[in-house]
């Protein structure tokens, strides 16, 4: 006997064939689809978050970290960042500073609050300090929502100087508040983290791939920032931060509160420093003081470093002479060999007066 299958049944069950990879189909366009709105969405542009003149009063200390793995390197694959940083430091040059204009945060697009925290007491947070902190490591600060799903979050700011609540509506460059020490953080500084979505998006590149980074050009892809602000944040590998002199031990409390002696002619001690932040692996910095005649007070030349350094001082000096400290103008130079280059120099100068 011959079996046979109704031809119905047979054009149902292609139906059903058909329909299974239809439905795939369908599903992928619409991922697709969805990705292609996202990637059209109106881009933000920023304001500077601060009040600073950056490479001046201001400097990015660490970029968003772009590196999906346990690793670390910022958008122009250098190690200006550290694993899983999902926004950009803005840092200042001291303590001091941060109180002053320099410090003053200001909002980066037009938006609303969202939520703000300002009770936190500001204060240097190290080793088990951090289990105190644990779920509110931002400090105080605030979020503000801006138009098209993007958000801007502030962190680091000072105790009780936020000056926005909820529900308030603020401006591009509005000011917010003022950089502080709260939270899971060593020094002064502003920590901005861009979201669009929900997904953190790097303003020094929004355009490349989450896992990527560009050596030869970076922020190829283009930036966020608007092209004021651009044009004064373009990629530093390395910055001095403080430079100057003393006339007595130099510590980097001393560097950080802007309290260090400048030199008198009749002082004890000599000594000229320097703080540098993005030192590389592989770098060697030194720092040459010489007399008014040119002839060297006191050299420094350190080991190559063995791996990246966030924040470096050096400082290099002599007590005064039995006849005196020879009069006029004193030099200093500060040098970062990299690679066989010098890839960061500064010279200042100080001419001691009588009291």
């Amino acid at each position: 006997m011959t079996s046979r299958t109704p031809t119905r049944t047979i054009r149902r069950a292609q139906g059903r064939i058909l329909r299974a990879p239809l439905a795939l189909l369908l599903a992928a366009l619409a991922v697709g689809t969805a990705r292609a709105e996202e990637a059209r969405a109106p881009a933000i542009s920023l304001h500077l978050p601060l009040a600073c003149e950056p490479g001046k009063t201001c400097f990015v200390q660490h970029y968003v970290d772009r590196d999906a793995g346990p690793g670390a390197r910022d958008y122009a694959c250098g190690s200006r960042t550290y694993d899983r940083h999902n926004g950009t430091d803005f840092r200042v040059r001291t303590g001091a500073e941060a109180r002053g204009r320099a410090g003053l945060v200001l909002a980066v697009a037009p938006g609303r609050v969202l939520r703000v925290r300002a009770d936190m007491a500001d204060g240097r947070v190290r080793g088990a300090d951090a289990a105190e902190i644990k779920g509110a490591e931002c400090g105080n600060g605030l979020v503000v929502a801006h138009a098209d799903g993007w958000e801007s979050q502030y962190c680091h700011m000072a105790r009780n100087s936020l000056v926005v609540r909820p529900g308030d509506t603020v401006a591009a460059g509005q000011p917010l508040g003022q950089v502080g020490l709260s939270g899971m953080t060593e020094f002064p500084h502003l920590h901005l983290t861009l979201r669009h979505g929900g997904q953190v998006v790097d303003p020094f590149a929004p355009g490349s791939p989450p896992d990527s980074c560009d050596p030869a050009a970076p922020g190829r892809g283009g930036t966020l920032w608007e092209p004021k602000a651009a044009a004064l944040l373009g990629y530093q590998a390395g910055s001095v931060l403080n430079a100057g002199f003393a006339d007595g031990p130099v510590s980097m409390e001393g560097v950080e509160t802007d309290t260090l002696r400048v030199p008198g002619a009749d002082s004890g001690a000599l000594v000229a420093y320097v703080r540098a932040i993005g030192l590389e692996t592989g770098d060697v910095q030194s720092l040459v003081l010489t007399d008014p005649a040119g002839a060297v007070v006191a050299r420094s030349v350190q080991p190559a470093l063995e791996r990246p350094r966030a924040q470096s001082l050096l400082f290099v000096g002599r007590k005064r002479p039995a006849e005196g400290w020879p009069p006029g103008a004193y030099t200093a130079r500060f040098q970062v060999e990299r690679a066989g280059r010098v890839a960061l120099e500064k010279t200042f100068g100080l001419a001691p007066r009588a009291p």
